[in-house]
């Protein structure tokens, strides 16, 4: 295997200073978790930048802190009000705390560097973390639709003003923590999760607070219980849309943006190259999408240059800098009996090659 973006070892192919090759250039690799690269302001003595890990730490405590705060005085009105709308937000908000207290965690287990038999290191953590907080939204959303249908047959007395007013500082408080959490970086899926679980908390305290109008001016007290169901839907589609992308990531599914298909056409478009077979496309975690295949060159060709330049697509027009591309000279029956039809992927090369092989033009005949 040539890997020459690979973390830890290198193989037969792309030996370290050792074996006195130097790397090619192209996709450079990625800096180590906690270090900066050059042209970043988040080097030594000049503070964490917005984008890096410590920065995103930084604005996440600090969303954090402020929803805590917020939710144990929102509990204590809640109860006092009879409001199941306001106990719906806190719950909410809970998941909120939860949600951000499991990304600050998950960002340090992450951020370890590969060791024993976790050669990815922990990076995965984050993904398990989005997967806890969608399964906990869900959990939560089943009982308040139970609490809220029991309140719309039975509704107890809702003391509308406090509702109002708790739920008018509810949206302050979720913006300010919503603009903290929008400045870590969103490309990891655990913070995207947090900053939903934020932003759909705001939409919440604004059907609340609608719900608290309406007790004010009309008494209709089954306003509260309707609030509620507005914040289970919520709840209910942020833990389904974590769940699904949080599991294609463990099922090894390609990233939904990236089309395995197209990226093997390119591939074997190249120049040198024969055939595209054994493409794999998968995600290690969210936002760092990976790549191996088993390309085959023609024959007298040289096999570095061409794995080269496959990565150097892979890494411009994809953003794949994690490849491992195994490249071969393609046998002589492959350039000279398949004319008109196409063979089984790998055809005497992997006989368990899995997906489409994808063939040059000029191979096809």
């Amino acid at each position: 295997m040539i890997a020459p973006n690979a973390h830890g070892h290198r193989d037969h192919e792309g030996r370290g200073p050792a074996g006195g090759r130097r790397p090619e250039t192209g996709a450079a690799p990625a800096s180590p978790a906690g270090t900066s690269t050059p042209g970043t302001n988040a080097g030594p003595g000049t503070g964490a930048a917005p984008g890096s890990p410590a920065g995103s730490a930084r604005y996440l405590a600090g969303a954090l802190a402020l929803i805590c705060a917020f939710m144990a005085a929102e509990v204590t009105i809640g109860l006092l009000a009879h409001s199941l709308a306001l106990v719906s937000d806190a719950a909410h908000m809970l998941t909120d705390a939860a949600g951000i207290a499991l990304a600050l965690t998950a960002m340090r287990l992450s951020a370890r560097p590969p060791a024993g038999g976790f050669t990815y290191g922990l990076r995965r953590t984050e993904i398990l973390s989005a997967q806890a907080n969608g399964i906990t939204l869900l959990l939560l959303s089943a009982w308040l639709a139970y609490e809220a249908v029991r309140r719309l047959i039975s509704p107890p007395t809702v003391a509308g003003g406090a509702v109002l007013a708790t739920a008018l500082a509810g949206i302050a408080v979720n913006a300010w923590a919503a603009a903290l959490a929008a400045r870590a970086d969103r490309r990891s899926l655990n913070v995207e999760g947090a900053f939903r679980h934020i932003v759909t908390d705001a939409y919440a305290f604004a059907a609340t607070a609608i719900a608290g109008l309406i007790v004010i001016i009309t008494g209709f007290g089954r306003a509260d219980a309707i609030a509620s169901l507005v914040v289970v839907a919520l709840m209910t589609r942020a833990g389904v849309g974590l769940l699904r992308e949080s599991g294609r990531i463990f099922l090894e599914a390609a990233p939904a943006e990236l089309s395995p298909d197209a990226i093997g056409r390119d591939m074997a478009a190249r120049e040198g190259v024969v055939e595209v077979h054994d493409l794999h496309i998968w995600q290690i975690t969210s936002g760092m999408p990976a790549a191996s295949a088993h390309v085959l060159v023609g024959p007298g060709l040289d096999c570095h240059a061409v794995r080269a330049d496959l990565e150097r697509l892979l890494a411009d027009t994809y953003r794949i800098r994690h490849t491992t591309l195994q490249v071969d000279h393609a046998p002589d029956p492959l350039l000279t009996i398949r004319r008109g039809t196409a063979a089984p992927p790998g055809d005497g090369h992997c006989p368990q090659a899995h997906g489409p092989a994808h063939q040059h033009r000029g191979s096809r005949g």
